[in-house]
């Protein structure tokens, strides 16, 4: 089967089916869905636990470099009451052992993000079908390309871990697009704005304190995410601005990305927090960070909608993703917490309260799986995307968030750096499906199982 034809029969849902036989059924219903985990650092230990927590998942390795973040990670499976995983740690090759090793049904990586490429394509090199990985893809826009040809070649299922798709507000408002609330949906925004400066850091005389340090001295993210601040100037996080805009306007499934272009304002914020708080002869004051402070992004579809994404992480300010969903008779903004339809709000020219209209149209996911959620992490969205991988599995179909999804999501990072590289041009998006986007039909939360 040629690529065209893989990716217009149903691709790699299609393909595994023919290869896998369902562990869920009537005749195995105490099949368990045999799970390994790559990084138990700490959104490793968000997975882990939502792992532990179910009946219809058995948990049989765990890899990591870091003896603290183990540690924690077995404390959390003894207490538990599951069986202690195979674990294997001792060098930075420790997770091709574990992926050699037969038996995984699955495997979750949250590793540092140069990371998630070659986990991925091993993975589907040692034959695992199913692998759910945290945001980004991958760094150069060719290590895109290289996990969407892995992922065909050897027909398994690439699902980033993308939670803020199953926000309770984002679903609801994916509700009212699909029931037409909003008219044709025209211009949508969103971003990553998350003041994420104050880190952790071990300097040998505080440990795990917070300050100003990164790489050998930080402690979790600040020992390898600072250094992309340092060296790159693009969008470093779209994924949980544009994942739920893609799933508003069908991206990938009768729509796509055409162009993009980014532009970067001057990089202060992180210079003046080190001297701030380090002062002035801190080492690291010298530091010179290439990312600009806020990245703003334009991207145009295929449909003719335009979206506007934003990254800033590096100035004081409160937690914003900035959504903003807008039609021909109204629109939402997340910002300020409001909702204005044409016709059907209180007032003409007068916003109401959001609450109001997603408690209305609460997503049929939400309102079945509520109560599950408690105790999850980030509101209790994590569920949900553990949960859908998870039955996907079960269901040996293909996860409703796939491989060409993450590489459109995340692509948006190399593309912008060399947007901005190049006196922010306008460049053109690539096509991950090889034209198949014209076929495909949405899948994501169209039921309330998953």
């Amino acid at each position: 089967m040629n690529r065209k034809e893989f990716v217009k029969n149903g691709g790699l849902a299609a393909a595994s089916i023919a290869v896998l036989p369902s562990i869920w059924n009537e005749e195995q219903p105490d099949a368990k869905v045999k799970i390994g985990i790559i990084g138990v650092g700490l959104r490793g230990q968000n997975h882990l636990d939502l792992v532990l927590r179910r009946a219809d998942t058995e948990l049989v390795a765990i890899c990591d470099v870091d003896d603290r973040m183990l540690k924690t990670a077995k404390e959390m499976i003894t207490k538990s009451g599951k069986k202690m995983p195979q674990v294997y740690t001792g060098s930075t090759e420790a997770w091709k052992k574990m992926l050699s090793a037969k038996g995984l049904d699955a495997v979750i990586i949250a590793t540092p993000w140069e990371w998630h490429k070659p986990m991925i394509i091993g993975a589907l090199e040692s034959g695992i079908r199913y692998v759910g990985t945290e945001v980004v893809l991958g760094i150069t826009l060719q290590d895109h390309w290289d996990v969407v040809k892995a992922a065909e070649r050897y027909q398994g299922h690439v699902m980033m871990m993308e939670n803020v798709c199953y926000r309770r507000d984002v679903m609801a408002v994916l509700n009212m697009v699909r029931q037409g609330l909003f008219g044709e949906i025209l211009h949508l925004q969103g971003g990553y704005q998350h003041d994420l400066r104050e880190v952790k850091f071990n300097d040998g005389v505080h440990p795990y304190g917070y300050g100003v340090e990164f790489g050998e001295k930080g402690f979790s993210e600040a020992h390898w995410r600072t250094e992309h601040s340092v060296h790159r100037n693009g969008d470093l996080y779209p994924t949980h601005g544009i994942g739920p805009i893609a799933h508003y306007i069908n991206i990938n499934r009768g729509n796509r990305f055409v162009s993009l272009n980014s532009f970067a304002t001057k990089g202060r914020g992180l210079h003046q927090y080190i001297v701030r708080k380090g002062g002035v002869d801190h080492p690291n004051a010298k530091v010179e960070f290439k990312l600009g402070d806020i990245v703003t992004t334009q991207l145009a579809c295929a449909n003719g909608e335009t979206i506007l994404l934003q990254h800033d992480t590096n100035l004081p300010r409160p937690y914003s993703l900035g959504f903003r969903v807008q039609g021909t008779e109204g629109l939402w903004m997340d910002l300020n917490k409001s909702v204005y339809i044409q016709d059907k709000s209180a007032k003409a020219h007068q916003w109401d309260p959001a609450a109001d209209w997603l408690t209305k149209y609460d997503h049929p996911l939400w309102q079945r799986w509520s109560k599950e959620t408690a105790g999850a992490a980030h509101g209790g969205m994590d569920f949900f995307v553990v949960h859908s991988f998870i039955e996907s599995i079960k269901r040996n179909v293909a996860t409703p968030m796939d491989v060409y999804d993450a590489a459109a999501w995340s692509a948006i990072t190399p593309l912008s750096e060399q947007s901005i590289s190049l006196g922010n041009q306008t460049v053109e998006f690539p096509d991950f499906t090889g034209g198949q986007w014209m076929y495909r039909k949405p899948v994501f939360a169209l039921n309330d199982e998953y």
